[in-house]
């Protein structure tokens, strides 16, 4: 549940850059989207992980 959280914090951090790419232009904006897009592919992978052993140790 940590890791989910830490995914509704990156999505909230990252929205003003958004905001400043997509409306903006603003190029830097745009590298740190990039980079909050990554954190949170990894944070997904690692829940999926979790995820999954959970599922799997029930059984």
């Amino acid at each position: 549940m940590e890791k989910f959280k830490q995914v509704q914090e990156v999505i909230a951090s990252v929205e003003a850059d958004v905001t400043k790419f997509y409306d903006g232009g603003n190029a830097a904006a745009g590298t740190r989207v990039r980079k909050a897009m990554q954190d949170l592919k990894v944070l997904a992978q690692e829940i999926r992980a979790e995820v999954t052993e959970k599922k799997n140790s029930d059984k």
